[in-house]
């Protein structure tokens, strides 16, 4: 195969809510038999065709970088993520629809990752508004993707994904909720697909055809989190 053009996205959430996982059914469309911890980070490769089925097709490597560990790892764990966090083109924020405070870790991670030269001011969330000052020249295009949805309740899953709906919106960013365990949440044709795809295909553009006067923005004006307040959010 000729060489193809690529462009790096980063995989960021905590341990457990089903990166690794996620990567593989994204890369090899099967299910992870066997999930292991992440030590570092590990990369994984999509083909994908930009704006398939149009006179533009061009076909491009996605380099999907799954990074391990915890947002609460002490200042030279983070030192040694810094170095993942180079050259990126997109970020997928994973959370686990059944554990909230993963979902509100994904601003800490993002943080982390779009401001890792940046001293982090320590407070996230104050009375249910997000300090967004840190993200306001973000241009990184980002997707939020909840995993284990098969394991809410059907009574319980409205309330969750109202919640979640939030999350998406202080993040300008599509959101996709699925099962890791069944390709069928991916299928061809599939909304969770077109979001997919519309997610690569801006990080493409982003990458290699949008000019510095046509950005597309990470972040909007207004934060609002949904699940609450946080405060004081201390770094080891």
């Amino acid at each position: 195969m000729a060489s193809l053009d690529r462009v790096k996205v980063l995989v960021l959430g905590d341990s457990g809510v089903g990166k690794s996982s996620l990567v593989h059914l994204l890369c090899q469309n099967q299910v992870l038999g066997n999930p292991s911890w992440t030590v570092g980070c590990s990369v994984d490769v999509r083909v994908h065709d930009y704006k398939e089925g149009t006179p533009e097709e061009k076909t491009y490597y996605i380099e999907l970088w799954d990074v391990g560990g915890s947002v609460g790892s002490a200042s030279s764990v983070k030192s040694t993520r810094a170095v993942f966090y180079n050259s990126v083109n997109g970020i997928i924020l994973v959370h686990d629809l059944t554990n909230k405070k993963s979902s509100q870790n994904l601003y800490r991670w993002s943080l982390e990752a779009l401001n890792r030269d940046l001293v982090p001011s320590g407070v996230l969330v104050t009375n249910g508004d997000y300090d967004r000052e840190q993200f306001a020249d973000n241009q990184i295009p980002l997707l939020v993707i909840g995993t284990k949805l098969d394991q809410i309740h059907e009574t319980k899953r409205h309330e969750v994904l109202t919640r979640t709906a939030f999350l998406a919106e202080d993040f300008n960013a599509e959101e996709i909720n699925l099962d890791c365990t069944n390709p069928r949440y991916l299928a061809a044709g599939s909304s969770n697909a077109v979001k997919l795809s519309r997610f690569f295909d801006k990080v493409i553009e982003k990458r290699y055809f949008l000019r510095e006067g046509n950005q597309i923005p990470g972040f909007p004006d207004r934060k609002r989190f949904g699940g609450g307040t946080l405060k004081s959010l201390h770094y080891d």
